[in-house]
């Protein structure tokens, strides 16, 4: 059994554990407190408003050993605002959350909530048929160090890429019923 962890501190918490509790083998857990973070085999940080997040991590005493978890090696996958807290850089200001990717991220690249979109792209890592990718107030990756991978780009942006034992999805998989994103990051957890 796999236990994946959901940060559970604000955004869309029950989306993501919803979709893990479909997946055999996985058992999602809502985080809450660094003591649940011991003998996880995986981390999500969901969607969600980033900087009420990243405040909230300073609070609950989460930082530190998440911060640990990616030093050991654990899958750390950020979904929209779990992308910007990974980021080692968000554009207009002058500190990060996490810091733990090497990327350079731009908020709210699409626009306001009013220019969220769906689009269907081909991604050939998930097989056939297109998945649904569903935009809200979405970031984009601007620029990548040498050790990122890009991964997929949506109107000629970056929008998903990996750094060892890190993923980022600028978009929410967990608001469709289509598990090919929650597999593929189940799937980075059993290749650790």
């Amino acid at each position: 059994m796999l236990h994946v962890g959901v940060l559970a501190l604000q955004g869309g918490v029950s989306e993501h554990l919803e979709l893990l509790a479909t997946l055999p083998q996985v058992q999602p857990i809502a985080i809450k407190k660094p003591k649940q973070l011991r003998g996880l085999d995986g981390l999500i940080l969901p969607g969600g408003e980033s900087t009420t997040i990243g405040k909230l991590l300073h609070e609950f005493e989460l930082v530190e050993p998440i911060l640990e978890l990616a030093k050991l090696g654990i899958p750390l996958w950020g979904t929209c605002a779990g992308l910007i807290l990974l980021a080692k850089q968000i554009v207009g200001e002058s500190s990060n959350h996490l810091g733990l990717m090497d990327i350079t991220v731009q908020r709210n690249a699409y626009g306001s909530q009013l220019a969220s979109f769906i689009t269907y792209e081909n991604i050939v890592a998930l097989s056939d048929p297109p998945i649904q990718l569903v935009f809200i107030r979405a970031p984009i990756i601007t620029e990548y160090g040498s050790k990122v991978k890009p991964w997929i780009y949506v109107k000629d942006k970056l929008v998903a890429a990996t750094q060892a034992n890190i993923l980022v999805t600028a978009f929410h998989p967990e608001l469709t019923t289509d598990q090919r994103f929650h597999q593929y990051f189940i799937d980075m957890i059993k290749r650790n």
